[in-house]
Order: C-alpha cells, then structure tokens, then sequence
C-alpha cells in the first residue's frame, strides 16, 4: 500500500509541496488534502493587483480542481480539520470526514495579527489575507465614506494603492516615521511614499491606533496621541500571527509557530509541518523564497528520508502600483561599511549599495531595479567588487565582466506569501 499522506492546508506553501512531491514521484503516496477556503490554490501575492482589478479572480488561480483529479489527489475545499487524533493517526474534518495518515503535513499558514483594543470585534473592522477579504474591500469600492489602513508595511500600502486607485477616500497610518521600515532607508520610503500620495492616499506616520470607535460598526480611529480619523472600514496590516491552534490542541511542541528540526518534523515523527505556521531555530516566516525552499527539502523528505533545510539570504523585489522596490541586506550601514548612493529625484530612481571592504552587504533600490538580481549574486557570493566599485552603482552592464563574480543564476525575489 502507498503510504497515506495527509495536508492541511491548500494556500502557497501547500500547494507547492504538492507541486514538488508531483515532480519528484508521482504517485507514491495516497495524498489527501484539506483547504479552509473554499477555492482553490491561488497566488495570495496577487491580491492586491485583484483589488486593484488589474487581475482577476481567474488569473490568479495556480491549480485548478482538475489538476488535483489529474494527479489522483483527494481534495476537500471548504472543510478545515479541526481535530487531530496522534494516537489514532487519522484527522476529522468539521463537515465530519476522518482520514487516516501515516504522513500528516500542516500547513496552516497564518492570520492577521489584530491588537487587543477597544472596537476590534466591530463589524467593518479585519484583515487583507485572502480571497474573502478582497471581496469585501470590492463591495465597498463606491462607498465615500473613508478608509484607514494600519500598518504601513507592503500589504498596507498594496491595499492603500488599490483603493486610492478607485477613489475610495483612505489613509495609512504607521506606527514608524518610516514607510516599510523593515526593507527601505528614509530616502526610499520618502520617495515611495512621494509616488503614493500623488496617487491620492493620505498618510499618518509615528503614530498607532488605541481604539475603534462605533456602536454596532467601526467609525472612527481614535490614534494614541488623541486624534480621531473617520472610518467606516478599518484594515489592520501590522502582521502575521502563524496559525498554530490545530497543533496546539494536537499537544505538539509550539512557541510562536509549530516547531520543526531541520526535516521540517515536529516533535511528533509522523508530523511535519511548513511555512507560515512554522518556527525554525527560532525564526518564522512570511516571504516566498524560503517558503519555496521548505516545500523542496520537504519534498525530499518525505520520498526519500533525505533533505535539510538551512536558512538563507533573501532579497524582498516588490512593486507597488507600477513604483519598483528592491531590498536585499542591510538597509543601513554599519560602522565601518562604506554608502555609495545615486539619486534621480525627476525620474523617482534611488539606489543604495552597502559595503563592507570591497564586498557587497546591502542594497536598497527604487524606481530602478533591473539590476536587483545582480547585485543579489554578489551580496550572496561575497563576489569582490574592487576592480569596478567606482562602476558599481551604474548596473552590471557598466562593470567588468567576470563570470566568476557575476553568477548567471536568477536570485530568489519574493514577496508577503
């Protein structure tokens, strides 16, 4: 008998190792899976251009129904697990279906992380995570009354721009002077957030929200240092908590996400788990690229006992509303790291490269970002830059060429998973 695989979760992660185990040895486990959402697997990166309706709903899909029948994987959309049975080795699900599994796989991802103050449970008031939300923010694109958006991070201002970009009246507030903070220095930021006002959406910064107003739905934002902003819809982006519940009434090993070794095994042999919902040497996950990777090694694991996952550098490339984003490294120099900066305030073009010796260590680049992956190679292969560092800001084409410290290979670039 193939052994019996079971995954919970049907989003990013899940169905990429999906996707893997296919390419890898198709049709050696018996493979059910089990999705909360009641579509398929879609791009959740491409939420925003779907808001924005440069996408639609169908353009984002990734694997329809029939790709599931066509690889004989058993799938249940709509119907999440909700109780785990580790003595028994078998699942039930809320609509009442049990499967048994020798290989259990969770996938669970993660949720918006929403603050405990006054006004959260109001109607109008949740989070831009999936498919549900985007319909929602839709249904409200001809309402005049505003918008306040906390968390002035990526999906933040993506929600922003497509709103903005429909008219709706909306304002991002951002607990840090600093737009994306955690990928963009000041100049950056300023630039951006320059592009998206001219867009039409409004910005409160160094500031963060301590109530929702209203009686039976949100109206106001009352903000910590006593101003209140109208609004009648009220979007909080400030994070990701994982979704670790079902692992934690399993009784399996969690601290802020599942925890996992190396093979992505939880404390229990039988459980694996990637993602979003996961907590690996301590650190948890919100990005593609090293998503991708977990749902490789897993991959392996699973069909050959082999595989290890290490964490690796990652670079972030986004692209907000048509303005182009690059981060990769340190954003600000350390004493020490030598800056070299370009500036094109008329053609809204930044670049910022970081070194350390004669190596590359960061890069922050906007409005002109063709050279991103490039300078990626370099920063991850400790390429030596000395002999075109007077060139270096200017791209590859512009420096000597050296197959030796310009890797053909395309850097991993990633976005929120």
């Amino acid at each position: 008998m193939k052994p019996r695989l079971v995954i919970i979760g049907n989003g990013m992660a899940g169905a990429r190792l999906l996707e893997e185990l296919v390419e890898h040895e198709a049709g050696s486990h018996a493979i059910t899976v089990f999705g909360a959402e009641p579509h398929g697997n879609y791009n959740r990166i491409m939420l925003s251009p779907v808001l924005a309706g440069e996408k639609t709903v169908a353009e984002i899909m990734l694997n329809p129904r029939e790709w599931y029948a066509r690889h004989d994987i058993a799938l249940h959309l709509g119907d999440p697990v909700v109780t785990i049975d580790r003595e028994r080795r078998e699942v039930t699900s809320r609509a009442g279906v049990t499967v048994p599994y020798d290989q259990l796989v969770l996938a669970t991802g993660s949720r918006p992380w929403l603050p405990e103050i006054p006004g959260i449970d109001l109607a109008g008031v949740g989070g831009f995570r999936d498919l549900a939300d985007v319909e929602f923010l839709r249904t409200r694109l001809s309402d005049p009354r505003p918008v306040v958006i906390l968390g002035g991070g990526l999906l933040g201002l993506e929600a922003a721009a497509g709103l903005a970009g429909h008219g709706v009246d909306v304002t991002v507030v951002h607990r840090n002077p600093v737009l994306m903070n955690r990928q963009l220095d000041d100049e950056a930021a300023a630039i951006l957030r320059q592009e998206l006002a001219a867009r039409g959406v409004r910005f409160v910064l160094d500031a963060q929200a301590n109530a929702i107003e209203g009686v039976a739905r949100a109206e106001a934002v009352r903000l910590d240092d006593g101003r209140r902003l109208p609004a009648s819809t009220v979007l909080f982006t400030i994070g990701i908590q994982p979704e670790i519940s079902l692992a934690q009434v399993a009784g399996l090993d969690c601290g802020r996400g599942i925890r996992v070794n190396e093979q992505l095994r939880s404390d229990d042999p039988a459980i694996y788990a990637l993602g979003e919902c996961i907590e690996h040497r301590g650190r948890t996950y919100g990005l593609v690229a090293p998503i991708w990777d977990q749902a490789r090694v897993l991959a392996d694991v699973l069909t050959t006992g082999q595989g290890h996952y290490r964490d690796r550098l990652t670079s972030t490339r986004l692209k907000v509303t048509g303005i182009d984003v690059f981060s990769a490294g340190r954003i600000d120099p350390e004493p020490g790291d030598h800056c070299l900066r370009l500036r094109d305030p008329q053609q809204g073009i930044y670049k910022k490269l970081i070194l350390r010796g004669d190596r590359v260590v960061g890069a922050v680049l906007v409005g002109d970002v063709a050279d991103g992956g490039w300078y990626f190679d370099l920063l991850e292969d400790h390429g030596n830059v000395r002999t075109f560092r007077d060139r270096l800001l200017f791209g590859k084409h512009f420096c000597e060429p050296d197959d030796a410290l310009t890797p053909s290979h395309d850097s991993p670039t990633e976005n929120a998973a």
